[in-house]
């Protein structure tokens, strides 16, 4: 009897390591199919990024810009007094921080005085000082 239910056992292991053998099988497969889809998908991008990017250089092309500047743009020849030197040009202004000066006007800009540590564990009541801690080494002799 026992004999029997050990073939059932292994039978049933034969089997279910088959299922699970083509299962896996079948994944892989569709894996495949779905890395190489990605990959005709990435050429094709590729593809037309390039035709894009010739595209681009054949409608920036120096002689074709500069006839439609002419065309639309009713550019005239640059006149000697448009030229000027960097020492005509106004000086840069300063740049204003609007925030600063309310915070001035309002007399806030100066530096805060803040308590410092010990004047206020000073006049803390006793029982509201904490105890003072001790390392945890120093708790568990032997560690």
């Amino acid at each position: 009897m026992i004999l029997r239910i050990f073939h059932i056992a292994a039978i049933g292991a034969l089997i279910a390591s088959a299922v699970y053998a083509y299962s896996i099988k079948y994944d892989t497969i569709y894996l495949a199919e779905q890395v190489a889809k990605l990959k005709h998908q990435i050429k094709r991008e590729k593809d037309t990024n390039a035709v894009l990017a010739a595209e681009w250089q054949r409608l920036t092309r120096p002689d074709r810009l500069q006839i439609l500047a002419e065309r639309h743009l009713d550019l005239k020849p640059m006149a000697i007094d448009q030229l000027v030197r960097a020492s005509d040009l106004p000086q840069r202004q300063e740049k204003i921080d609007a925030i600063g000066r309310k915070l001035a006007d309002l007399g806030l800009s100066e530096p805060t005085t803040t308590p410092s540590a010990g004047a206020e564990s000073a006049t803390a009541a006793p029982e509201q000082r904490a105890a003072p801690r001790t390392p945890a080494s120093a708790r568990t002799p032997g560690r």
